[in-house]
């Protein structure tokens, strides 16, 4: 290429190239779908809880989430987390102590994500995005504690998926208003306000720190839905 020739990223695929390898995924990926489906299948009902890997186990959203899930183990709901440490963690142990299954889907990270202890069930992951098909098919409710960049990820699949009714609608509860006051202040005023959502939207989330309302929404919920049925995702 000359110094005036234009730049161009374009070129010709190298001869003989063997996709075998990265054809073989496809069989991995196809393995770990089978694997959370056939072990999730009975878990109904069930509530899947978000929230970070960085709080301690005497953080007061750590002791919060295990008195929720506890809560809600006795109530006859299954709980579900990522499976590491802490609010997962928290959560699997409040579940733990509790009358219903304590499940933990793991993911493979270089860094933070161990498996903790308080699992009746554990899988464990390759991909992100299969563990976050299992983390939202079987949910009944999502409650989300305060947390990072993958919990931030968490809600707005979820969020998405029921605004554009690829899930049905289901009790989105965020737990921190303190934590996400901020972020619902941005909702209303800078999404709301440029129209790229509606108010609509907005409401598919509810805000409180109170595990008996927590308890109220899902049992209001339960009323008019057959939870002991899975409920799914209408994309697959």
């Amino acid at each position: 290429m000359t110094q005036d020739s234009p730049r161009s990223f374009a070129q010709r695929p190298p001869k003989n190239q063997d996709f075998t390898q990265e054809s073989w995924k496809i069989f991995r990926i196809m393995a770990e779908f089978v694997e959370g489906f056939e072990q999730l299948a009975n878990i109904v009902p069930s509530v899947t809880l978000f929230g970070s890997s960085r709080f301690a186990p005497d953080h007061p959203y750590s002791i919060l989430a295990e008195q929720i899930a506890y809560d809600l183990s006795e109530a006859g709901f299954s709980v579900v987390t990522g499976g590491g440490p802490g609010i997962m963690e928290a959560a699997n142990k409040g579940a733990f102590r509790g009358h219903s299954p304590s499940i933990g889907l793991n993911v493979q990270l270089p860094h933070e994500q161990r498996a903790n202890t308080y699992q009746d069930i554990s899988l464990h992951f390759r991909y992100f995005f299969v563990r976050k098909v299992m983390l939202v098919k079987q949910a009944s409710a999502y409650i989300i504690l305060p947390g990072g960049f993958g919990t931030l990820d968490e809600l707005f699949e979820v969020i998405t998926l029921t605004q554009t009714n690829k899930t049905r609608r289901r009790p989105i509860i965020l737990v921190g208003e303190t934590f996400w006051q901020g972020l619902i202040t941005w909702m209303r005023e800078s999404l709301l306000s440029h129209q790229t959502i509606s108010s609509e939207d907005i409401n598919l989330l509810t805000v409180t720190d109170d595990p008996k309302k927590i308890l109220e929404i899902l049992f209001s919920y339960s009323e008019g839905h057959d939870l002991t049925q899975q409920p799914g995702l209408f994309y697959l």
